[in-house]
């Protein structure tokens, strides 16, 4: 059987391996749909099968074997558009080049039992495969790299536009300071904006580092000890309050509180709740709930901003996402943000063997739901 018609008549057997590949990839492919695990494969993989039929000159052949294809009629291939589309899905490049692998290896463990022998045509058919397989494969890296260096570039001038307000309010303060007709009212006036000033720059630094840790796939480091959740809640808004003075935060706890946590790290994971739910709250009160259960504490953290649309309760815990300015809250001052803090506030929680959650409706706002495991088993307890 030719590889051709091997691949047109087999293509429902090849994409259910391809899906059950990608799953394998990451955690987070369990929650993708089918349709998004196969994204563009069957017509990357049509497309290589009209390349093993189609005639091709000894340069043609050499410039393919450099990733030098030419364009088809100036549109993007199926395989670029499936880099692009994999960087959004959150897909690391080698887990991007994993799947390549995998469909080349699965075409020729299903297809080779059925030639009858290795003439010359299943050769050269191999040799093609394997060309328009690396081929598709370099398109993907391409697109995958240049939507990495767009995000990258986005991320530094976030970063370098939200650090600006705070190093401002503190260069402005430091003028003022060198005034000696200041009253003590107005020196305690200064010092508030300092201090909120260097909460929000300590803020962006964790999430930065907490980021930065876990895409070079060390994650962020939990150091488990006996620990009070409900403390490092009251702790959280003690911070967010100093940094949205204007807030008010309602705080509920029921139960027993007490088991093996990282207090550091879910002071963190609260305070970029909190400050989340400022932001994009209205005017009443962030009601926080701790409730101690058998196995597991739960924290909720509500607020009564506009409502998350369901599409995007997922994307909104993904690096460099924010949601439309028009879902914030009108404050003239503290507005910044990495749109990392729910991406390391579920990274957290993950390493305690949690999970954080979102619901947004117009009758109860909306609500993270933090999860914690009395035991966790995904870090390792202080000795």
């Amino acid at each position: 059987m030719h590889l051709r018609q091997f691949i047109d008549e087999h293509m429902g057997e090849i994409m259910s391996e391809w899906v059950s590949f990608a799953r394998t990839l990451d955690s987070s492919a369990e929650e993708m749909t089918l349709l998004q695990l196969r994204d563009h494969a069957e017509a990357i993989l049509k497309s290589i099968a009209v390349d093993i039929d189609t005639d091709q000159s000894s340069r043609q052949q050499y410039e393919k074997s450099r990733g030098n294809a030419p364009d088809q009629l100036g549109e993007p291939s199926a395989a670029s558009i499936h880099g692009t589309q994999r960087h959004q899905s959150n897909f690391s490049l080698l887990q991007l080049s994993a799947e390549f692998r995998a469909l080349r290896a699965t075409v020729l463990r299903l297809w080779l039992p059925r030639v009858s022998s290795l003439g010359p045509d299943t050769i050269r058919e191999m040799i093609r495969f394997n060309e328009a397989i690396d081929q598709a494969l370099a398109e993907s890296v391409v697109t995958y790299s240049a939507r990495s260096d767009q995000t990258r570039e986005l991320f530094l001038a976030i970063l370098g536009h939200d650090l600006r307000a705070p190093l401002a309010t503190i260069n402005l303060s430091g003028a003022l300071l060198a005034r000696p007709e200041l009253s003590a009212t107005e020196l305690q006036q200064v010092g508030a904006r300092v201090r909120r000033s260097a909460l929000m720059m300590s803020s962006m630094v964790d999430d930065l580092i907490g980021y930065t840790r876990t895409e070079l796939g060390n994650g962020i480091p939990v150091t488990l000890k006996p620990s009070d959740v409900g403390e490092s809640c009251r702790s959280a808004i003690d911070d967010a309050s100093s940094t949205f003075p204007d807030a008010r935060f309602d705080m509920t706890s029921e139960g027993e509180l007490n088991g093996m946590f990282d207090s550091v790290r879910l002071h963190q994971l609260f305070t970029n709740l909190l400050v989340n739910a400022v932001k994009y709250g209205a005017e009443e009160p962030v009601r926080v709930r701790a409730l101690g259960e058998d196995d597991v504490i739960r924290i909720d953290v509500n607020n009564r901003g506009p409502v998350i649309p369901r599409s995007l309760w997922n994307d909104i815990f993904q690096p460099l996402v924010q949601l439309p300015p028009s879902m914030s809250a009108e404050r003239k001052e503290n507005k910044s943000s990495l749109g990392l803090g729910l991406y390391v506030a579920r990274e957290i929680a993950t390493r305690h063997g949690g999970s954080l959650e979102v619901h947004s409706s117009q009758e109860s706002g909306t609500t993270f739901t933090v999860r914690l495991p009395r035991t966790p088993t995904k870090a390792k307890p202080v000795q």
